[in-house]
């Protein structure tokens, strides 16, 4: 990245999340009367899922360069729509940073794209599709949506914001916090002037935060996905960037992803802004560690079953993120692994070696609720 484009992105970024959101899970009617409240202006409703909730988009700036964004269109990834709202807290508080930057581009906001799996806490819509594998076949209201405002709208960049799970990391130790992608066009992964483009979107954003969250940037798989968003959409001829909330250490809330993701999309609009298009410096995006599926939430090694027979064994465990009914995310372990597992490592490990394990059953059941204690 040449000095000039450093100067322009170089600069300490100030965070204040918004107070009015101050967990992972959204309500969409809450969503809903924040946005008509505070940003009626800006605001308006682009269609219904498939329940019938309204979708809203958010429009700032006038700029010439046209950026579209979009977040949950998985209802249980909302990093991004708490990320936009810090966002926007932000913006109030600094409008110099606003106003700086929307006088080059404007911003289409898609507020949870999936409000009915975003009620639910669920990946996929009320009739169990997964919008983004539904580009092709148009099955659900929710792609038709997003597809009209793209691909009638003239932009120049797009912004597809998902979560990812935690058993990714970047080097087998740290966790991937984020991860960034330029999808591929076709099967061969060819690099594209399209991709070029989003590559140098994202080598912009990874020099600006490699230093403020170290060794937790990753790359997503570049596997060409023929019925997904931002695939097609990278073959129509549109720039796309996709975004990956992680894990951070000790944060199944999320709250630290959260802060460095508003970082990013800010990072991401502003080298939109100075790049206008340019591929400058794209090959730094080759630089970044590609994402790798390594951890479990919690392993625990060694355990001694009341067999019959000596049976030792590792115990694999995820947490499951379960709606309770005041509206609150739980985090309950399940088992989802047992055996041999030297070739994996836990966000948390237990040695259980000369300890007991105490249940009601002989041994762990897969895809089960943890009932068992270590003594």
């Amino acid at each position: 990245m040449t000095n000039q484009i450093k100067e322009k992105m170089n600069f300490s970024f100030p965070y204040f999340p918004n107070p009015n959101f101050p967990d992972r899970y959204v309500f969409p009617e809450n969503l809903f009367s924040y946005l008509q409240h505070n940003y009626s202006d800006y605001i308006k409703e682009i269609g219904k899922s498939s329940l019938g909730k309204p979708i809203y988009m958010l429009s700032l700036g006038n700029g010439n360069l046209k950026v579209a964004a979009w977040s949950q269109m998985h209802g249980n990834e909302s990093t991004a729509t708490l990320a936009m709202l810090d966002l926007l807290s932000i913006f109030d508080m600094n409008p110099e940073l606003k106003d700086k930057l929307f006088t080059l581009i404007q911003l289409d906001f898609i507020f949870m794209l999936n409000p009915d799996g975003s009620e639910a806490w669920t990946r996929r819509n009320a009739y169990d599709i997964d919008i983004n594998r539904d580009f092709i076949r148009n099955s659900s209201n929710e792609i038709r949506v997003l597809k009209s405002i793209v691909l009638n709208g003239n932009y120049s960049y797009l912004l597809n914001l998902h979560d990812q799970r935690t058993i990714f990391t970047t080097d087998g130790i740290h966790p991937a916090t984020l991860s960034f992608l330029s999808p591929s066009e076709n099967a061969e992964r060819d690099i594209t002037e399209n991709r070029k483009k989003s590559m140098a979107v994202i080598a912009a954003i990874y020099m600006q935060m490699k230093q403020i969250l170290p060794n937790r940037i990753a790359k997503y798989t570049d596997e060409f996905y023929p019925t997904s968003s931002g695939d097609n959409f990278m073959k129509s001829g549109i720039p796309a960037i996709l975004f990956e909330g992680g894990f951070y250490e000790n944060d199944l809330e999320r709250r630290k992803t959260r802060e460095y993701y508003t970082q990013a999309l800010y990072f991401a609009l502003k080298a939109i802004s100075v790049l206008k298009g340019d591929t400058l410096s794209y090959e730094t995006y080759f630089d970044i560690p590609q994402n790798k599926e390594t951890h479990f939430d919690l392993i625990y090694r060694n355990v001694k079953l009341n067999t019959d027979f000596e049976c030792i064994l590792d115990i694999a465990v995820q947490y499951r993120e379960i709606l309770d009914d005041n509206q609150k995310l739980t985090y309950q372990p399940y088992v989802v692994e047992v055996g041999d597992l030297n070739h994996k490592k836990g966000w948390t490990e237990i040695d259980c070696t000369d300890k007991r394990f105490v249940s009601v059953k002989k041994f762990p059941k897969l895809d089960s609720l943890v009932d068992f204690r270590i003594e």
